[in-house]
Parts: C-alpha cells; sequence; structure tokens
C-alpha cells in the first residue's frame, strides 16, 4: 500500500498498482497546468465518507510507494481515469477494465464497422 498526500495535511493509502495509475492521471494533466478535484472513499476506520480535494500545480502532492518496482501501467484504465479526471465530477478511482475484454470488445467493433 502506498500513500496519496495532498498539501501535506491529508494522506490516503492506495494499492500501489491503482497509485501509479493515479500518479500517471494527475502527472498528465498538472503538467499542463489543469486544475481538478480529485474524490476518493475513505477507509472504514474513518467512517465509510469520501474526501474530496482540488488539484492544482500550487499544490504539494506527495506519492509515495511501498514497494519498489513500478506497475505495468494499463492503458485502458488510464483512459478511463483520464475522462473521469476531465468530467465534472472529477476524478475518481474507476476499477480497472480487463484488457482482453477490451481487446476483444475493440476487434469485434472493428469487424462490425
Amino acid at each position: 500500500m502506498g500513500t496519496f498526500t495532498y498539501d501535506s495535511k491529508v494522506t490516503v493509502s492506495f494499492d500501489d498498482r491503482v497509485l501509479a495509475h493515479l500518479q500517471a492521471v494527475i502527472w498528465s494533466k498538472l503538467r499542463r497546468s489543469e486544475t481538478f478535484s480529485f474524490t476518493w472513499t475513505d477507509p472504514m476506520r474513518s467512517g465509510m465518507g469520501r474526501t474530496s480535494v482540488w488539484l492544482s500545480p500550487h499544490v504539494s502532492i506527495v506519492f509515495e510507494y511501498f514497494g519498489s518496482r513500478s506497475p505495468k501501467l494499463n492503458p485502458a484504465w488510464l483512459d478511463a481515469l483520464s475522462k473521469a479526471a476531465n468530467s465534472p465530477a472529477g476524478l475518481t478511482v474507476v476499477p480497472e477494465p480487463d484488457e482482453a475484454a477490451m481487446a476483444a470488445a475493440a476487434a469485434a467493433a472493428a469487424r462490425a464497422g
């Protein structure tokens, strides 16, 4: 489990694989000076609420990983997270699409169209 820390005040834990995908999407948007919200569900020990923060290039954020290896990034998941980040609701952790199912659906669509 890695951690995401916002403005040295708010810290939340994510699985390293989830965190790596979030980092890629967040860095991509901040590199373009885009601002957006990021909302996550709090762990049960915090009452199962949710927390939202406003991300901008002017706020300190830190990604810390438990493991030493960088996980392989799933392009379909990066796309889904990017679409969420660009939506009015902002970035949320969406389920990882199954790469095989996505490839099969894309192949079927290509054959049909």
